[in-house]
């Protein structure tokens, strides 16, 4: 039997264009873990595990013979990013919206889901995770710190992200560092106000808020050297007092997003940031608090699974783009690859496709039964394997 029917596609894609009407933020996701429960049920999972880490859904699949487990996990949050799109899906909720294409996700793993009961596996067995908080960062960790997640215990971890700029339907994968570590540190500065008319009364923390901007950003320039590869620091905000002319500001608060292909480079990176604004902090008699948040691993794939991913996609005639670099941005998936053997790999959605967080972007649907294709036979050739 073929994995899905044209009645079954068209079932898929009403889903995901109803997903993308109704977005939920990351945590938020009640109605769309919902909506994904009621719709997997039909396919007569095993079991379904609920709640996870929040709202997160697990519909676990057991098949004829012993073989190993494999997690396939799609995210489902949303954007708070207003639509400008027109279409008729587009979103019904002000301010939020699908941008980074996990209604589409979602909507694989659904397919994927089909796909099993319309062509089950010999062996293994098989947890379709829907995840929630992604765009945060908590979602993965919070899942598999979750009590219910210890009986998933996967032996192998495989994800997707669809990728505007490529061609549809290509298959986007690099072995080692596919998605750059990442987090944000948030630097809450305290020194004493005055009168602006007296400065010198107080202690302004103008100076040492701005030199703590530029050493940041230089900090991965002047120690390349002690980097395995890619560190960035960008400052993504800085405040300094209030508005108020008549006072001399005590307090201010900077913020800076930390990236590194590696999550060793990330250790030493977060070690040489906080050291330098403690030595600032010291110097200009400051008193600081520094927090992190939004922490991301670095998404590491597996040598043997990427293979597979290649060997699958030369049988099924998929075109294969091995980059050379990793991505900058963060995925949360890199939670599961520092635990399991695993693999994250990109689907093009179309080379003239509005990037990722644009707010005229849209999931393509048609690469949805390719989407579904490439997982069914990644998961029969890893049971087939082991």
């Amino acid at each position: 039997m073929e994995l899905l029917t044209h009645e079954q596609i068209k079932e898929l894609v009403a889903l995901r264009k109803w997903l993308h009407q109704n977005p939920e933020l990351s945590g938020k996701e009640k109605n769309t873990s919902a909506r994904l429960e009621a719709f997997i049920k039909k396919t007569r999972p095993e079991k379904i595990l609920t709640g996870l880490g929040g709202y997160g859904v697990a519909a676990v699949y057991v098949f004829d013979k012993e073989g190993p487990t494999i997690l396939v996990r799609a995210d489902m949050d949303a954007l708070p990013i207003d639509e400008v799109n027109n279409f008729d899906h587009r979103s019904q909720t002000e301010g939020i919206s699908h941008k980074c294409g996990h209604d589409g996700h979602s909507t694989i793993l659904a397919g994927l889901a089909i796909a099993l009961q319309n062509k089950p596996l010999a062996k293994g067995r098989v947890v379709l995770l829907f995840q929630p908080e992604e765009e945060t960062g908590q979602g993965a960790a919070k899942v598999i710190a979750d009590e219910a997640f210890k009986m998933i215990r996967p032996d192998f971890a495989i994800a997707l992200h669809n990728l505007p700029g490529f061609e549809k339907a290509a298959i986007i994968i690099k072995d080692g560092p596919f998605a750059a570590a990442s987090t944000g540190m948030i630097v809450n500065i305290k020194g004493a106000s005055s009168h602006a008319a007296h400065p010198e009364q107080g202690n302004s923390p103008y100076e040492m808020l701005a030199k703590a901007m530029m050493q940041l950003t230089d900090l991965p320039r002047k120690n390349k050297d002690q980097f395995k590869d890619f560190a960035l620091i960008t400052i993504i905000h800085a405040k300094l007092g209030e508005v108020a002319f008549g006072t001399n500001p005590g307090k201010a608060v900077l913020m800076a997003t930390l990236r590194t292909f590696y999550n060793d480079d990330m250790t030493l990176l977060r070690k040489m940031a906080e050291d330098t604004v403690k030595e600032l902090a010291n110097k200009f008699n400051v008193k600081i608090e520094i927090s992190y948040t939004e922490e991301f691993p670095a998404t590491i794939n597996q040598k043997e699974l990427v293979s597979t991913i290649k060997d699958i996609a030369d049988t099924t005639g998929d075109k294969i783009i091995e980059i050379k670099e990793p991505f900058r941005w963060s995925e949360d998936f890199g939670h599961f690859t520092s635990r399991y053997p695993g693999v994250l790999f990109g689907i093009g959605s179309g080379k003239d496709s509005p990037g990722l967080h644009n707010n005229d972007y849209d999931f393509p649907d048609d690469i949805i039964p390719n989407s579904v294709n490439i997982f069914w036979h990644t998961l029969e050739k890893i049971t087939q394997d082991h």
